[in-house]
């Protein structure tokens, strides 16, 4: 059975109102991602010296980092329009024709998971980039032609949690790639400070430690978590909405997320690998099988963060646990509990 979770990047209707009304406008409001800052402030200055539209961007990363804001800053920093579609959105070569014809000089064109644009469509995409013309197939058969229309010199962004599923010929017409990657604690509390004062919630410096420390290093977790500590605070605290480190743990507790950010989904999966497989090597197949989760999920929401704080390794055999996975778990290689108290979260 799919375990609903609280700390998945995936956004709700609720998540995309709460993340427009929180999003950065400017470079300088952006908090983290501080080398993909300042090669983007070159790269925007440059154009706007040169008069011309910012090169074509291709950011990369874990989902909810930042990219699609970053590609709203680019725009709002070029004084330019963007346009917001995604690769699957995109089924038909003339949908993509029909919105690149519609775009004025300068424009952002963000395309999200752009890795999963098909291959007729990305066919459509490679002169828009490289030569800002369409490529137009007139009439069929042996008196087929086609005629070449331009477009305005406009930048496509483009996002994807994969980018080793982008194709070499679309991947190369990008000027730049940046990769975007989880946040340190303290950057995580600059955002929560600063989603608290525009949410008018009043937040103690504890309360936004323990809040970032349990986010997973990830901005859109952290926001959504403090939404929720806020509601707890509301119902369970002494009636002023304020946001204490104690409520924020007992609200988080009664989550389920543990002191390094892992909801129940996380446990569940480290659990079936130390209790089905052993502790690994296991495919990732089979994983997302035992968990009863699709692949996609466990490969692009599930295991990133877990090798990132070292529970989880990639070996050339499969996934398997790292002595701190076993200890997390409360658990030796062997399957033994250990002591209470020995390995602490």
């Amino acid at each position: 059975m799919t375990i609903e979770r609280i700390a998945t990047t995936e956004l709700g209707e609720e998540e995309r109102q709460l993340e427009t009304t929180v999003r950065p406008r400017r470079l300088d409001e952006f908090a983290g991602q501080d080398r993909v800052k300042e090669n983007l402030a070159i790269l925007i200055d440059a154009a706007q010296h040169r008069e011309e539209p910012v090169d074509h961007i291709l950011l990369y990363g874990p989902p909810g980092l930042g990219k699609t804001t970053l590609a709203n800053i680019v725009a709002a920093e070029m004084g330019a329009q963007i346009r917001t579609t995604s690769g699957p959105a995109i089924e038909r070569a003339g949908d993509l024709a029909a919105v690149l014809t519609s775009l004025n000089k300068g424009d952002v064109l963000f395309i999200d998971e752009i890795h999963r644009l098909s291959h007729v469509v990305e066919e459509i995409l490679y002169p828009a980039m490289e030569d800002y013309a369409l490529d137009v197939v007139l009439g069929k058969g042996p008196g087929a032609r086609t005629v070449r229309l331009q477009i305005e010199h406009l930048t496509v962004i483009g996002a994807t949690t994969r980018v080793g599923s982008i194709t070499g010929p679309l991947r190369d017409r990008f000027g730049v790639t940046y990769r975007l990657d989880y946040y340190s604690e303290a950057e995580l509390e600059r955002i929560l400070r600063r989603s608290a004062d525009i949410l008018a919630i009043t937040l103690d410096p504890d309360a936004a430690t323990l809040v970032a420390r349990r986010s997973r290093g990830t901005p859109r977790i952290a926001n959504r978590l403090l939404k929720r500590v806020r509601d707890f605070a509301q119902v369970r605290g002494s009636g002023d909405g304020r946001v204490t480190a104690q409520l924020a743990d007992d609200a988080l507790d009664l989550l389920e997320i543990d002191a390094l950010g892992l909801d129940a989904l996380d446990r569940q999966l480290l659990t079936a690998i130390a209790q089905h497989h052993n502790g690994g090597p296991v495919g990732l197949a089979t994983m997302a099988a035992t968990i009863s989760e699709p692949v996609e999920t466990v490969e692009d929401v599930v295991e990133p963060y877990l090798m990132q704080i070292g529970l989880l390794a990639r070996t050339p055999r499969g996934r398997q646990l790292t002595a701190g996975g076993w200890a997390h778990l409360g658990l030796t290689p062997a399957g033994a509990s250990v002591q209470p108290g020995l390995f602490d979260a």
